[in-house]
Parts: structure tokens; C-alpha cells; sequence
């Protein structure tokens, strides 16, 4: 996905949403709106800035899957992980759109359209999304109670299509 990188904050600095980072570029958390100037034409979504973890695992980051939040305080601590193997890694955080490095930095994706490099297991069309359950790493599963964290919708299965609703 092409994005028009120009800030749209005076105080947001300007950089690649595909590209993870060794050097902090901005603030933790801090949440940026993109809009896509490419053939996809998606318009615009949210990006969230976090820090990558392997997780226990370890696993290694795939772009364009789904990064979980790691363990109870990723959220507030803004680790992000793919890595399923710790029961507590049960919150969706958004798609990377880079494979970073343990430690490194990089955007997730949290809301729009997004396509991801691996199949839904189940579902179809427009069911909840939600990463409980998830079997594998960077995967998401179709909601099936109503404790479960939504975090996507399934847009069109046969092209792993979803509309992100990761929270902020």
C-alpha cells in the first residue's frame, strides 16, 4: 500500500509506516493518520507507534500479520509481539507492515481496510474478528463469545481482506 507521508500534525514527524526502526522516532503511542495514494486506493487509516518483542517464543515478525499486545502490560508499556505462546498475548494490537527485529520500532495499523499475508482459518464475510483463540502466530480467529476482544471484521475472506478496529 502506497501512503502519503506528509504529516498531518505539525508535531507528528514524517516517516515510513513500512519501515521498522533500531532509533526511537517518536513518542510511544503516539497515533498518526496515513491516507493510501496507491493503486489500492484504501483512503486513510490510523497507525499506532510501538515496540516489537519476539515474545517467549521467540518469534520473528512477518509483515503484513497481526502484532498482539505482549502480555498484560504491552498495552500501556505499547509492546507489541506475535508470538501466541503466552496465554496473556490475547489482545489484537494492529497489522505491521514491517518485519522488524526484537526491540526495533515501527507503525501498526489499527484502523482501515488491510490485507493480510495469511488466510482466516474460518468465518466469512463480515464476522467479528478477534485474537483469542488464534492458533497461529500473527493470525486472527473468528469472535465466538462475547467476552472476546473484537478487533477486526473479516471484509473478504477469499482475499484475506479485514477492516481494522484494533484499539487505540
Amino acid at each position: 500500500m502506497a501512503v502519503d507521508f506528509r504529516a498531518a500534525e505539525a508535531e507528528i514527524v514524517s516517516q515510513d509506516f513500512d519501515v521498522a526502526q533500531t532509533l526511537k522516532a517518536n513518542e510511544l503511542g503516539t497515533v498518526a493518520k496515513f491516507r493510501d495514494v496507491g493503486s489500492t486506493d484504501y483512503g486513510s487509516a490510523y497507525f499506532k507507534y510501538v515496540q516489537f518483542d519476539t515474545g517467549s517464543g521467540p518469534v520473528a515478525a512477518v509483515a503484513n500479520y497481526v502484532a498482539y499486545y505482549y502480555t498484560i502490560d504491552g498495552y500501556k508499556n505499547k509492546q507489541v509481539t506475535m508470538d501466541r505462546t503466552d496465554a496473556t498475548n490475547n489482545q489484537g494490537a494492529g497489522v505491521m507492515h514491517s518485519a522488524p527485529t526484537d526491540g526495533q520500532y515501527l507503525w501498526i495499523q489499527i484502523t482501515g481496510p488491510a490485507t493480510l499475508g495469511v488466510g482466516l482459518t474460518a468465518g466469512a464475510d463480515g464476522n467479528a474478528l478477534t485474537a483469542v483463540g488464534a492458533g497461529a502466530d500473527g493470525t486472527l480467529d473468528v469472535s465466538g463469545a462475547v467476552t472476546d476482544q473484537v478487533c477486526a471484521f473479516a471484509n473478504d475472506i477469499s482475499d484475506n481482506e479485514i477492516i481494522c478496529a484494533f484499539p487505540f
